[in-house]
């Protein structure tokens, strides 16, 4: 159970505080409630090249990198199809440092030309390296569209297609910025040696008088269940013949999710998995494969992929997964659901006892719309069933349900 207090801001900021006073060490954690999924169709990318934006300086902090290392701390981000996520790690008695630098790039960030240009040379390089220039790199750019008609999962979180930020503007992302990343806008969590009252006046401080940015109340198309399994095949010098198959599936913030989640890990989470057991190991079928979740806020996918081994063709590897997703619906055994739930529940757990996963995930909570889930997630994950996960593989494990590549190999070696 995680212990945390709550207060909202005029302006609209929310903070949340989990006090531990048996370390010296404080998170800072700020989650904006901006990602892919809030892009322009014609204008994508934006919330990944403005998480490179943040670090370009602001008025008051020129240097947003050194002022943190004079004090010992350690900072990241990330970005993803929902979220962004900006974190601080320092001594409990160096707050104000982090609440300074923070509050001056959310009020003040120097968006000019020059930061705008480096940085989209720096996206736009990393989207060549790791989606364009590596095996199998671009397959979440062809997985996402096939997937997705309507909602705007249907594309990645670098973006569509590089000429998208090759041709950002200034005016787009100033926009960008007064549009997301306001106040009202965003969550900030501190986890560690701090009390709830001094938290709030820390923070009134530094953030109560920054005014509220236009973010207005999310819209988006809802995805249309899908009638007709869709199909693609991919042509690269890749090393190996390679199959994915992505299946819809409920979002977080659905009591169902859990149940998917925890269908994939039967299926294909680690070498004891009927997957690997049996199309690695005993079959030799594929050199690896594995069963995963996107975690998407919305409805999301479960998916399945793996590298087939040479000599075996695209078809029949596709039919062996088949084949063990029936097997799996007729002979799921309870020791096997109450094998996952134990893990999962353990990983939920240790993950817990870190300052910094608490800090992120108290923020995700809140911005799923309610900071309790966190404390939900071992218990609901405790009361799944073997009927309920065996529902759930028949109503989503079904083929008009999924969407297949098959990336093949045009490799000699």
């Amino acid at each position: 159970m995680i212990a945390y207090q709550q207060h909202v801001f005029p302006n609209g900021l929310t903070l949340i505080t989990n006090t531990d006073q048996n370390t010296p060490l404080l998170v800072v954690n700020i989650l904006y409630k901006v990602g892919s999924r809030n892009e322009h169709p014609d204008k994508t990318g934006f919330a990944h090249l403005f998480e490179h934006l943040m670090f370009g300086g602001s008025r008051h902090v020129p240097d947003y990198d050194k002022r943190l290392q004079q004090v010992g701390a350690e900072n990241n981000a990330f970005t993803n199809t929902d979220i962004t996520n900006y974190y601080i790690i320092l001594g409990a008695e160096n707050i104000e440092t982090a609440l300074w630098v923070e509050s001056d790039r959310m009020q003040f960030l120097n968006l000019d030309q020059k930061s705008l240009d480096t940085q989209k040379n720096v996206v736009i390089e990393e989207f060549k390296q790791r989606y364009l220039n590596v095996p199998y790199g671009d397959v979440w750019l062809k997985l996402r569209p096939l997937a997705y008609k309507t909602h705007p999962y249907r594309w990645a979180t670098i973006g569509k297609e590089i000429g998208h930020i090759e041709n950002a503007s200034l005016n787009d992302v100033q926009q960008f910025h007064s549009t997301f990343y306001g106040p009202e806008n965003a969550v900030i969590t501190l986890a560690g040696n701090i009390n709830h009252q001094l938290a709030i006046d820390l923070v009134g401080k530094w953030f109560g008088n920054i005014p509220r940015g236009t973010a207005q109340i999310e819209n988006l198309p809802v995805e249309l269940p899908q009638l007709t399994g869709r199909h693609l095949q991919i042509e690269e010098n890749v090393p190996l013949d390679a199959i994915y198959k992505a299946y819809h599936m409920p979002g977080r913030t659905d009591k169902k999710y859990v149940v998917a989640d925890l269908l994939s890990d039967v299926l294909g989470h680690g070498k004891s998995s009927p997957l690997y057991q049996h199309l690695v190991k005993e079959e030799q079928i594929f050199s690896n494969i594995n069963a995963y979740i996107t975690g998407s806020a919305d409805p999301g996918l479960l998916v399945v992929s793996g590298k087939v081994n040479p000599g075996v063709s695209l078809e029949k590897a596709e039919q062996y997964i088949l084949e063990e997703i029936t097997s799996l619906k007729a002979t799921l055994k309870q020791e096997d659901i109450e094998k996952v739930i134990n893990q999962a529940q353990s990983t939920t757990y240790f993950a817990e006892t870190e300052l910094l996963n608490k800090a992120i995930n108290l923020s995700l909570s809140n911005a799923l719309g309610d900071t309790s889930l966190i404390n939900d997630e071992i218990e609901r994950i405790g009361k799944v069933s073997r009927q309920e996960i065996e529902q759930m593989a028949g109503e989503i494990l079904v083929p008009e349900n999924c969407n297949t590549i098959y990336y093949k190999s045009t490799s000699k070696a």
